[in-house]
């Protein structure tokens, strides 16, 4: 696969943003494309975009759950995406504090 064709089926952050605002309705979130800083790393795609995402969510859904779980969350809602390119997530998940 050519970086053109990587790039053409990779994720973009407007798409995980997306689904993540569908799936754990989050009052606040920010997903940024950090994968031109993983260039030569183990799942980059050569360019530069769509394979190593950082992910800051407030969540209701996270309400008494541990870490874990909040991260098994974000995963679950963005399984689909790993088979389209993705392959990491830096996740910073937290319940609303008051």
């Amino acid at each position: 696969m050519t970086a053109t064709d990587a790039l053409s089926t990779a994720p973009t952050a407007q798409q995980l943003e997306q689904r993540l605002r569908d799936t754990l309705q989050p009052s606040a979130l920010e997903v940024i494309d950090e994968s031109c800083q993983h260039h030569g790393h183990a799942g980059a795609n050569g360019s530069g975009f769509g394979t190593h995402f950082r992910v800051r969510i407030t969540s209701h859904l996270f309400t008494g759950k541990s870490i874990v779980m909040r991260h098994r969350l974000v995963y679950d809602a963005l399984h689909d995406f790993m088979a389209h390119g993705l392959h990491a997530l830096a996740i910073e998940a937290q319940a609303p504090t008051a």
